[in-house]
């Protein structure tokens, strides 16, 4: 484990241009009320809808008017890349800081899908997460699952179709692959946005034009009846998997809504109440899950239990929520590592993995 003696320099990314963009801020929000202040000092940088990249101030992102979004008088974040002691800047007008560590905290398209891994790549700076592949595999539900099929991993059975197919897309043919109701999902995309549930015909036109709405391609899943169960992992190259949670949603399924608008949406069961024969099945399968695809530092693996116990992946997200009532922070807490150590841990993995990739050759 990596002992961090000085206080490091951490410039922590939120926001985003994508439909998960309030839920990033939150979670911003929660991580600076429990980072160790002592051991940190942080830069924090707010991403509008449309792309643009501000300093904020710690008043400005606990403020509920959100002013590093609405004030034009904020200053724009430059990244520039510097080679000595092979750190890199962030400049704010003329002045120029030293980051060691970057906490990107974007959920979903242009943040969790490795396009900020690529940009941190490039400059060699230490960020916490997974890299560039195995961000951009999981973000894809597509190819994330099928390489979890390849590895013997079980998923539900879908169907994936490109946005030049929807025309030519029959509720009859997909009824006939799937028993009703059967879920929409667009292919890169998370916090359950874009998803419906399709009970009949015309709710089934109503979710593609939904999905394409959101994505260029979709997923046609089948529903499988049984328990939400959720498990956190925690590592590089030999992860741990925390206790295991249950999502007991009170809407029709664990949508948007039930996730951050309604209160009442959704209760958590920690820990989940399942055999524990069971429990270290679904352990295993999340660090086989988070080994296949690639994935590293944090991620939080959803399964779907059913009565007779057979265990289904459902998906994998390498930047989870880190909302007070998010599952990812939660699980790992009632694993005895608290909010704050969590935060300390995942930068010493970051440090750690750059520290490895440093160690290769990049020239002849």
């Amino acid at each position: 484990m990596v002992k961090i003696i000085q206080k490091l320099n951490i410039a922590i990314i939120f926001g985003g241009r994508s439909a998960e963009h309030e839920i990033s801020v939150i979670s911003a929000r929660n991580i600076i009320k429990a980072i160790n202040k002592k051991r940190y000092n942080i830069s924090l940088i707010g991403i509008d809808r449309n792309g643009r990249w501000l300093f904020c101030s710690e008043e400005e992102l606990l403020s509920e008017k959100k002013l590093f979004l609405e004030n034009k008088k904020s200053k724009n974040a430059m990244i520039i890349p510097y080679t000595k002691k092979e750190k890199f800047f962030l400049r704010l007008g003329k002045n120029n800081k030293l980051i060691d560590v970057v906490f990107p905290v974007l959920h979903g398209p242009f943040g969790e899908d490795g396009t900020i891994q690529g940009l941190l790549k490039l400059f060699n700076a230490p960020f916490v997460g997974s890299g560039v592949s195995g961000s951009a595999i999981c973000m894809d539900k597509d190819i994330s699952k099928r390489l979890l099929k390849e590895a013997n991993i079980p998923v539900a059975n879908f169907l994936v179709f490109k946005n030049h197919q929807k025309n030519n897309l029959s509720f009859n043919k997909i009824k006939n692959n799937f028993s009703l109701p059967f879920f929409i999902k667009p292919a890169n995309l998370g916090s359950s946005v874009g998803i419906s549930k399709v009970k009949n015909k015309n709710e089934f036109n109503k979710a593609i034009k939904k999905a394409f709405s959101y994505d260029n391609k979709i997923i046609i899943e089948e529903f499988i009846k049984g328990k939400e169960i959720e498990c956190s992992v925690l590592g590089n190259l030999n992860p741990i998997a925390s206790i295991l949670g249950e999502i007991i949603p009170m809407h029709d399924f664990y949508s948007y809504e039930a996730k951050y608008l309604d209160e009442n949406g959704a209760k958590m069961a920690i820990p989940a109440n399942i055999p524990k024969s069971v429990i270290k099945k679904i352990q295993k399968l999340a660090i086989k899950t988070f080994e296949t695809l690639s994935s590293g530092g944090m991620g939080r693996v959803d399964f779907f239990l059913t009565a007779k116990n057979k265990i289904f992946v459902n998906e994998i997200n390498t930047i989870p929520g880190f909302t007070s009532f998010s599952m990812y922070p939660k699980l790992l807490e009632h694993s005895g590592v608290s909010y704050s150590k969590l935060i300390d841990r995942l930068i010493e993995l970051a440090i750690e993995r750059y520290n490895e990739e440093n160690q290769f050759k990049i020239h002849r």
